[in-house]
C-alpha cells in the first residue's frame, strides 16, 4: 500500500537564521549543511526525519533535543502507529535524488512543502518496516567497512612507495631529473563553467578536476561541451598511461589514464604525456601524489581565493630518478592492489543496488 507522506506525518520548518549557531553548543542545530551545527538552546524535542529545504538536500535522523534553521523540514509521525520513522528516513535517503530534481530556484535551489507532502511512499506493516531497516543498516555497515578497506589499500600503496624509493632526505640517493626531461607537458583550455554544455549526445566528454583522483580517474560528475562551439578547444587525444594533474582546488592530485580518449576536452588540468622509454607513468603519478611532491607543489601554488598550481612548475618539479625495473616493480605492486580495490568498490556498488525500494 502507498501512502502519501504528507498523509501520515505532520511537516513543519525551522525558525532560526543560519547565524544562530553556538561552536560550544550543547544542542544540535538542524541547517542545510551534511553536518549539523550546535546551539545553546533547543525548540524541540522529539523523534523526526529532517530534509534540508535548500542547497545540499540531504535527510538526516534525529531523536531528541534540537533546533533547526527556518528552511530546514521537521517531519514527525503521525500515523497513529503506522509508520517506523527510521523506515520513512531510508526511504527518503534514497528518493533524495528525485526531491533534487524537483528543486526549483537560482543560484540556491529550494523545494516547496508540496515536494515532501505528495511523495508516495510503500507503506507495510511495523513489522516488516523494523525488518527493512534492519537490513539496510547491515548492509550500510558492510559498506563502512568495505571504504575502510580502500582508504586501508591506499595507505599501503603510499607506504610501499616511501618503502621503495624513501622519503624527502632521499635515503637512497637517487639522481634528481625535471619533470619536463621525461615527459610532454601541457596545460588544458581554461572555460568557465558557466560555459558547461550538458548535452550527452551531441557534446565533447570533458574531464575536469571532478574526474581526477588519487592515481585513477573518477568516472562521474563528466560535463560537456559543445562540439561546433569548441572543436577548436580541443587540445589533444588522451593517449593511454597519460596523466591528468589537478591546479585549483586539490593542486598537485595526479591520475593515470587507463585507456586512450579521442576528442575529449580537458578544463584546466595539467596533462603530462610521459616518455615511457625514460619514465614509468605509475611511478611519475605517485610521485606527484606523494610527500615528495606535495612540498614542490604547495611551493609552486599561488592565488588568492582559489590557489593554482603553476604549469612552469610542474615542467621543472623535481622527481627522484631510480631505475626503470624498480619503477616498474611499483607499477605491478600498485595494479595489484588497485585490482582489489576495484573488486571491493564493485562489492559496494552490488550492496547499493539491492538496498533499493519500489
Amino acid at each position: 500500500m502507498k501512502v502519501k507522506v504528507g498523509e501520515i506525518t505532520k511537516i513543519k520548518t525551522g525558525k532560526l537564521d543560519a547565524n544562530a549557531s553556538s561552536t560550544d553548543g550543547k544542542y544540535p542545530f538542524f541547517t542545510c549543511s551534511k553536518d549539523p551545527l550546535r546551539i545553546n538552546s533547543y525548540s524541540y524535542d522529539c523523534e523526526c526525519v529532517l530534509v534540508a529545504g535548500n542547497g545540499d538536500l540531504n535527510v538526516k535522523y534525529y531523536n531528541g533535543k534540537f533546533d533547526a534553521y527556518q528552511r530546514t523540514y521537521i517531519i514527525e509521525d503521525n500515523s497513529n502507529g503506522l509508520l517506523y520513522m527510521p523506515y520513512l528516513y531510508h526511504f527518503l535517503e534514497g528518493y533524495i535524488g528525485e526531491l533534487r530534481k524537483q528543486s526549483i530556484g537560482g543560484v540556491i535551489k529550494y523545494i516547496k512543502l508540496g515536494n515532501l507532502t505528495d511523495v508516495l511512499v510503500e507503506l507495510p506493516s511495523i513489522e516488516e518496516q523494523k525488518y527493512i531497516v534492519n537490513l539496510m543498516n547491515i548492509s550500510l555497515e558492510l559498506i563502512e567497512l568495505r571504504k575502510k578497506t580502500i582508504d586501508k589499500l591506499d595507505s599501503l600503496v603510499k607506504a610501499r612507495f616511501i618503502e621503495m624509493f624513501g622519503n624527502e632526505s632521499n635515503p637512497f640517493d637517487w639522481p634528481k631529473v625535471t619533470v619536463d626531461s621525461v615527459a610532454d607537458v601541457q596545460v588544458g583550455v581554461v572555460i568557465k563553467p558557466a560555459q558547461y554544455y550538458a548535452d550527452r549526445i551531441n557534446g565533447i566528454k570533458t574531464f575536469r578536476s571532478l574526474n581526477v583522483g588519487e592515481m585513477n580517474v573518477k568516472d562521474t560528475d563528466w560535463v560537456y561541451f559543445s562540439e561546433e562551439g569548441n572543436r577548436k578547444n580541443i587540445k589533444s587525444i588522451l593517449k593511454e598511461h597519460d596523466l591528468l594533474i589537478i591546479r585549483s582546488g586539490a593542486p598537485g592530485t595526479a591520475c593515470v589514464i587507463e585507456k586512450q580518449y579521442e576528442g575529449c576536452n580537458v578544463i584546466d588540468l595539467i596533462i603530462a604525456h610521459p616518455n615511457k622509454k625514460y619514465i614509468n607513468p605509475y611511478y611519475l603519478c605517485m610521485f606527484t601524489n606523494s610527500a615528495l611532491g606535495k612540498r614542490q607543489i604547495d611551493e609552486g601554488t599561488g592565488g588568492a581565493a582559489q590557489q593554482h598550481f603553476n604549469v612552469g612548475k610542474y615542467k621543472k618539479m623535481k622527481i627522484f630518478y631510480p631505475p626503470m625495473a624498480k619503477q616498474q616493480d611499483f607499477e605491478c605492486f600498485f595494479k595489484q592492489v588497485d585490482k582489489s580495490r576495484f573488486d571491493i568498490k564493485k562489492s559496494i556498488t552490488e550492496i547499493e543496488r539491492e538496498v533499493v525500494y519500489d
